[in-house]
Order: structure tokens, then C-alpha cells, then sequence
């Protein structure tokens, strides 16, 4: 049982002190599964190494991080949850926190965030106080509980605040990896963490909503809510780049989870080596949805009409399956349109099974071992292949995009000729080994090998920076959960390619989930009011319709736009930031990174690339503007609008690039620039 409400004379005190109980019950847990042995309760070595790996993957669960708090906040319930209505029902007092832990007789000590009773934590208000008497949040230095805070929500003479710890959370320098929001999520963020299994639900969220964190905190509590089911079917977090899942890998660890796998979209489809580039406007035609046709077109077009009869020979019978009838099978199994490979091998079955209906006409009686026996006859083999086939996926893409009649003969009507030659490789590869495939060939490639054989799909799948993927990478990740549901994570005005997403119902419907659910975040706990502002100067140009983020801290941040003459005070305004507590990133358009690098390496400051994990000893981290989206750092430096925007095939997406670039700030932004500023900023 939960401890029961009650006063304390040393309210600090007597919290450390469960503090400490709490750590040594964790470690106790911990302990108790090092010591298990289970040398007598496996039967053989296969069942050992799996209860092996499973008792591993306990004792990482159960670690206890000194820098990590275990328990974050605490709720006092006015009656026992559950017992409304109950005569004399005693409240009772919760510890929430990032994993359960229990005492030595069971009873628990912290309450997992995830937990039913711990909602309140995150949802009770002066309005709607959920029977909760009192809520109090806590105060850490490293892993020292130096504070905490109380509100009294059943007590209508004390007024509604806003939580100072909380806000100082949220502005917590950020040094490492990016963390968990576990004491921070908002109603609005809980009400999306804690949604059903069952259903897909996509957020458009503007900079500093923590629609990455949402993301991955609903992953964490479908895990704990639905754990047997998707531990066998699977869980998957797709990001935009290496850079970016780096930064986020150790938020699911964190509240132990760890069999979360992740990757990126050209992870998933990487069936070639990719080696080569396409322009734009290739890129664009390749990534439509009506490349999908295309395919399925030139997949099917190996299926040929019989031309002659299947004889099958068995001792000194033989049985004739006419054309026509071998015929009304391949149009069947085209009619119920499933994949090509299973068709393929479902074709010898049906053939054979029209010759024992012969047979058993004949007065003979075959089982199933004389029709797998015809399935594998030389004759029945031989027409299989004739008229249904095997197509190599990477072949057939490797010869669209090769064979100007074969592209024509498939692509008539769903692409003109313009983009015909658009997508045509002007010097055509000898093989799929020696081609020099694009990302974009490489997402054909997968979409034709589902045309063959069915993709295995996921429990849930996690789609983080949505907005840049193409409506035939939308279909490659729903072939990952078709059986399954998804998270959509993204904003339309963060949308950086040429096939940026148009809007959310569009991405939903190619990803197969038509009926997802929409649902916008527009209060920003990141990103500093002053900030915010400003770049959302970009916004009419870039996402008309769109609603603003709108800033709700306190501290409106540091914001500074300064003209300099030469790269080294571009490096002076780094050292400058440094001089404050947290992260720095000096944030620059590709082509002028080199040229800051060498002015750090002059100024004597060491930096890091994307991906590199921030240190107190190495804080500035060099971003090239093409990786700066999902990350985020305390202190910004971004060197030349301009050049942000002029490196961008086109104006629109220059802008929408300039505006991700100044949105990574969390406590504050120094603009540097020698050229005009664009003119959208005002």
C-alpha cells in the first residue's frame, strides 16, 4: 500500500528519505534478478539463452541513474482512487516516477508515470481537481532533491500559478542527448501520449511543442499498456537522419524501454547500395504515388495467357489440363489480387489440384501428398515459369528506368513523356550491382519487392519530421504497419524538399491510416517567446493558415541580430555564448560550414559535428543548416540568413529551411550576418 496523508514536521527531509528508501528498493529489485538462477527451469539451451537475454534485459531496465531522478512528483488523493461513492475510503499518496518500485513486501514505493493512478499528475486542475487533494513536483540538483512545490487543487482559496519548478525544467540546460519529459508533459501532450493502440493519430507541431517527446513517451506507454501484444509484433521509431536518432536514443532507455529499434527511412528500404543523386525534378516523379502504379503495371505485365495444354505424367496415365482452364486460374488468382510471389506459388497447387479432380473422376483416390507430388512435375514447373515468372524487384526498376519502350508501355497514362524523360537514366547501368541508385530508387526498389511478397508489419511505428518524406516514402513505412497503428510527428512549415508534404490528410491516406486522427500542439515550451516571434515572421510566407506557436515561459529569452564583417566574430559571438551554462550550436548554410570551422580552429574553440554527443568539457557543436532539424541546443549562433536561403533550390524552401534554423534555440539566439537579411524577416 501507498504510504497514507499525513503532515510532516521536516516536509524536505522526510522526502529525501524516501528518496533514499526508493534507491535502495530499486537496487534491491536489481539485485534480486542478478541473483536468480535458472539452471533448473529451462529445458534446453534454446529456452537458456532466451530467459538469459530476458533477465539482461530486466537488470538494464532496473538501473538506477545518479544524475536522473527517480521519482519526479507526488500526488495526495482526497479518497482511494476507484472509490468514489465509498463510505470512510482513507486518500492515499502516490509517488510518480519514471519506473515502478517496490518494497521488499511488494507494496509500492513509486508509481510508473504510466500507471492509471498517475494521470492526475498531468491532468488535474483548480477546474477539474480529479480528486486529488494535493500535487506536488520536485526540485533536483544532479540527483539531490533540493526542492519541491505544492498545489493545493481541492482547496478553492488558493489560486491558480503557473509551476516555477516546472518552468524550470522545461529551461534546464541541455548538455548530452535529449531527455525525457516525463515531469513536464502538458494536458494537451498527456491527452496524445495515453491514446489507444488501435488508432493512428498525427501531430503538427510547431517548434518547440515537443511533438518529438510526445512521440516517444506514447511509444512508452503503449509499451507498458499493451506490452505482451507488441512484444511480439513490434515497435519501430523512424527519424529523418543518424544525427537526429543519436539525439533521441536514450529518451525511450531512459524509462526503460529498451527494445525500441530504430531507424531511418533509407534504412528500411535499403534493398541497393545507394551511390548516386537525382535532380529535383526527377526526385519529385519518382517519389509520386503514381510511381506505385507504374510498378504494379510493370510487375504483372510478366504474366502470360497459357498457350498449350499442362500434361502430367504419372506411370502410364496421362492427365491434360487444357489451356483454357490453366487460363480461368491465372485470371482467378489475378481477380483476388494478392501478391505476385504468393500468386506464383499458389498457381502449381491450383494446376495440380485440377489434375486430381481428374484422378479422383477416374475412380482413383490421391491425398495431399500425390497433389504436392504433381506441384513439383517437371510439366507443372515448367508452365509455372512460362506463364507466371519470378521477377527480381531491383531488375524491373533497374529496366524502367533503363528501357525507354518498357517505361512507356507501363507508364501510359499515369506519367506524360516530360517525366518519362525525367526519370530515364541517361547512360543506363549494365546491372543492378554496378547502378548508381538513388534514395529515390531505392524506395521504388521496396514497393516493387511488396508487390512480390508481402512486407511484415509492425505493432506501431513512430514517423518523426513527417513533412519531408515523399508520398512513396508515406507507403514505404505504412508497408511497416499495416496490421498496426502509427505516430505522425511533424510540421508543415519545417518541410524542406522539393515533395514537402501539402497537408496531414494527404500524408495519412498514402500511408494507408485515412482515418488518423489530427491533432495540433500550439504552445511552445522550448523555444523562448522572443524567438518564436520572430520566426514566425516566416510563416505567411511559408504556411499560410498555419497558427503560430505561441511561447508559454515566462523568461522571454536572449535574442540578439548582429552585423559582422568577417567569420571571426562569427566565432567571437560562439565564445560569448559559451560563457553561459548549456549547449551552443553555431548553425550555418552547408557551403559557408568550412570557412566557420577554420575561424573556430582560429579562435581556439573546439567543436563538435551532429551527431557527436555534447560534453561539459565540448559544448559548441558546427551544424550544417541540411541536419539542424529535430535538434535543439541552448544557445544558437545562426551565421547568414541569406545564405541559408539562397542554398535551397527555391525561395519557399530556403525559407522553410531559415525557419527551422532559428528555431533550435531554448534559451537563446544571436543572428549574425554580413549580407541583407531576407526580406520576409522584416
Amino acid at each position: 500500500m501507498s504510504s497514507p496523508v499525513g503532515d510532516s514536521l521536516d516536509p524536505l527531509q522526510r522526502e529525501r528519505s524516501h528518496l533514499a528508501s526508493s534507491r535502495a528498493a530499486l537496487r534491491a529489485m536489481r539485485e534480486d534478478v542478478e541473483a536468480l538462477d535458472i539452471r533448473d527451469v529451462t529445458a534446453n539451451w534454446v529456452n537458456a539463452e532466451v530467459l538469459t537475454r530476458q533477465i539482461d534485459e530486466r537488470i538494464k531496465a532496473l538501473a538506477d541513474l545518479s544524475d536522473t531522478p527517480l521519482f519526479f512528483g507526488r500526488l495526495d488523493y482526497l479518497r482511494a482512487p476507484g472509490a468514489e461513492g465509498a463510505e470512510g475510503a482513507e486518500g492515499e499518496r502516490f509517488y510518480i516516477g519514471r519506473r515502478h518500485v517496490h518494497d521488499a513486501d511488494g507494496d509500492p514505493m513509486v508509481i510508473d508515470w504510466r500507471a492509471p493512478v498517475s494521470q492526475p499528475f498531468y491532468r488535474a486542475s483548480k477546474k477539474d481537481p480529479m480528486d486529488i487533494a494535493l500535487r506536488r513536483r520536485f526540485g533536483y540538483t544532479g540527483g539531490d532533491l533540493t526542492a519541491y512545490e505544492d498545489e493545493h487543487l481541492s482547496d478553492p482559496s488558493e489560486a491558480a500559478r503557473t509551476s516555477r519548478l516546472l518552468q524550470q525544467e522545461i529551461e534546464r540546460p541541455r548538455v548530452g542527448p535529449m531527455r525525457d519529459i516525463v515531469a513536464t508533459i502538458q494536458p494537451e501532450q498527456d491527452e496524445i501520449v495515453r491514446s489507444g493502440l488501435g488508432g493512428t493519430v498525427c501531430v503538427q507541431g510547431g517548434p518547440g511543442t515537443g511533438k518529438t517527446a510526445v512521440g516517444l513517451h506514447r511509444v512508452a506507454y503503449l509499451l507498458y499498456a499493451h506490452r505482451e501484444r507488441l512484444a511480439r509484433t513490434g515497435t519501430l521509431v523512424i527519424g529523418p537522419n543518424r544525427s537526429f536518432l543519436h539525439y533521441i536514443e536514450q529518451v525511450l532507455p531512459a524509462l526503460g524501454e529498451l527494445t525500441v529499434r530504430q531507424a531511418t527511412v533509407d534504412d528500411l528500404v535499403a534493398r541497393v547500395e545507394v551511390r548516386g543523386t537525382d535532380d529535383a525534378a526527377a526526385a519529385v516523379i519518382k517519389g509520386d504515388a503514381r510511381m506505385a502504379e507504374v510498378l504494379r503495371r510493370a510487375v504483372y505485365s510478366h504474366v502470360a495467357m497459357p498457350a498449350e495444354a499442362v500434361v502430367v505424367v504419372r506411370g502410364s496415365r496421362r492427365w491434360r489440363v487444357p489451356a483454357y482452364e490453366v487460363e480461368e486460374i491465372v485470371r482467378e488468382l489475378l481477380d483476388r489480387d494478392i501478391r505476385y510471389g504468393a500468386a506464383r506459388e499458389a498457381l502449381p497447387q491450383r494446376i495440380a489440384h485440377a489434375v486430381l479432380v481428374q484422378m479422383e473422376r477416374s475412380g482413383e483416390a490421391p491425398d495431399d501428398r500425390v497433389q504436392d507430388a504433381v506441384a513439383r512435375n517437371a510439366a507443372v514447373k515448367a508452365a509455372v515459369k512460362a506463364v507466371w515468372p519470378p521477377v527480381d524487384p531491383a531488375k524491373l526498376v533497374l529496366r524502367l528506368l533503363s528501357d525507354a519502350d518498357f517505361l512507356a508501355a507501363h507508364a501510359d497514362g499515369v506519367l506524360d513523356e516530360a517525366e518519362q524523360r525525367a526519370i530515364r537514366w541517361a547512360k543506363p547501368a549494365r546491372s543492378v550491382k554496378s547502378a548508381k541508385w538513388s534514395a529515390a530508387d531505392a524506395v521504388l526498389i521496396d514497393e516493387a519487392h511488396d508487390l512480390v511478397t508481402r512486407t511484415p508489419s509492425l505493432g506501431h511505428v513512430v514517423l518523426d519530421e513527417a513533412q519531408d518524406l515523399s508520398p512513396m516514402q508515406y507507403r514505404a513505412v505504412g508497408r511497416r504497419c499495416t496490421t498496426g497503428s502509427a505516430t505522425v510527428l511533424g510540421d508543415l512549415a519545417q518541410g524542406t524538399t522539393p515533395w514537402a508534404t501539402r497537408s496531414w490528410e494527404e500524408a495519412l491516406a498514402h500511408l494507408g491510416k485515412p482515418d488518423g486522427v489530427i491533432e495540433e500542439l500550439t504552445a511552445g515550451f522550448r523555444v523562448p517567446t522572443d524567438v518564436i516571434t520572430y520566426a514566425s515572421r516566416l510563416l505567411p510566407s511559408i504556411a499560410p493558415g498555419l497558427t503560430p506557436v505561441a511561447s508559454i515561459r515566462d523568461n522571454p529569452g536572449f535574442f540578439e541580430i548582429r552585423t559582422v564583417a568577417q567569420a571571426a566574430e562569427v566565432a567571437a559571438a560562439c565564445a560569448e555564448s559559451l560563457r553561459h551554462e548549456g549547449s551552443v550550436g553555431l548553425i550555418a548554410a552547408d557551403a559557408r560550414v568550412p570557412v566557420l570551422a577554420e575561424a573556430l580552429k582560429a579562435a581556439g574553440l573546439e567543436y563538435l559535428a551532429p551527431g557527436e554527443e555534447t560534453t561539459r568539457q565540448s559544448r559548441l557543436t558546427l551544424v550544417p543548416a541540411s541536419l539542424a532539424k529535430g535538434l535543439e541546443y541552448d544557445y544558437v549562433v545562426l551565421d547568414e540568413p541569406a545564405a541559408v536561403v539562397d542554398g535551397e533550390p527555391d525561395e519557399r524552401t530556403g525559407l522553410r529551411r531559415l525557419y527551422v534554423a532559428l528555431t533550435r534555440a531554448v534559451s537563446g539566439l544571436t543572428v549574425t550576418h554580413t549580407e541583407a537579411l531576407p526580406a520576409r524577416l522584416g
